[in-house]
């Protein structure tokens, strides 16, 4: 690249929205929404219930097209990518006839480059890089075991692994702790940030809970109620490595409370259509 070129971002929206449905059955999910994302960000959206947090992530992997804007991924517009994308979810979902280390492998089963090169290095090569991922995150010595033998955190963990194994460039996070309780989404917190800080994707991170995103994330957006908008966008300046200690001290908790305070007025404001009445 040359100097002084601008770094292509890893997402951008520009004037993207997202309606389901046509006439007098459709649902505004978005209003129209600019977001612009570097490489190796990791930001986080959040905002009330319904307010179009996962539309956005949806949007960045293609599931979902806009109905207007435009969405570009990679220097490309959604549908003519070619960017390797990890995702994981509130529920890891492992397919249950399946070892531990087969299901962190599927990725590599079915996305290129690794896809013509399974079969020949399945017991090899790929074998050993998921058992060095499952090291990384606590679970050496699992991987010959099924998902049923496993604990919900755990199978997050190796949900976490299957998500990074094929070395994506961009990580879509939709609430990946939100069913665990409150000691096992910390660790898993620490873990994740361990694994950023390790591989750097640009990740967007979709949550509820304030003090993962603010421990976590560089950026945080925060969205008001559906149709949903960015009405805060804000870096977070907390050194890292972060620990779990530092959410409890003043700083961290101003924060938090700000948050939560955008998120309050967000939800009592009227939306588009109500204050076009």
């Amino acid at each position: 690249m040359a100097a002084g070129t601008p770094a292509v971002p890893a997402i951008e929206l520009s004037q993207a929205c997202v309606t389901f449905g046509s006439g007098a059955n459709s649902v505004p999910a978005l209003a129209q929404t600019s977001l612009r994302i570097a490489e190796g960000e990791f930001v986080a959206l959040v905002g009330p219930s319904g307010c179009g947090k996962s539309t956005i992530l949806r949007l960045a992997s293609g599931l979902v097209k806009p109905t207007a804007g435009v969405v570009v991924v990679g220097g490309r517009e959604v549908a003519a990518k070619a960017l390797r994308i990890g995702m994981a979810f509130q529920n890891p979902t492992m397919l249950p006839w399946l070892t531990i280390e087969r299901n962190v492998m599927l990725p590599l089963k079915i996305v290129e480059p690794y896809r013509s090169r399974y079969r020949q290095e399945k017991d090899g090569a790929f074998r050993d890089k998921a058992h060095a991922l499952l090291a990384q995150v606590g679970l050496r010595g699992f991987a010959g075991k099924y998902p049923w033998q496993l604990s919900g955190g755990m199978l997050q963990r190796a949900n976490l692994c299957r998500a990074l194994i094929h070395e994506p460039r961009l990580l879509l996070l939709d609430e990946p702790f939100g069913a665990l309780d409150q000691f096992t989404r910390e660790e898993l917190w620490a873990i994740m940030q361990e694994l950023w800080l390790a591989h750097r994707p640009t990740v967007l991170l979709v949550t509820h809970d304030l003090r993962e995103a603010g421990f976590l994330a560089s950026r945080i957006c925060v969205m008001s109620a559906r149709p949903g908008r960015i009405i805060d966008d804000a870096a977070v300046g907390f050194a890292r490595p972060r620990s779990i200690a530092m959410t409890f001290e003043p700083h961290f908790v101003a924060l938090n409370q700000r948050l939560r305070e955008l998120i309050v007025d967000a939800r009592a404001a009227p939306s588009i259509e109500e204050g076009a009445r």
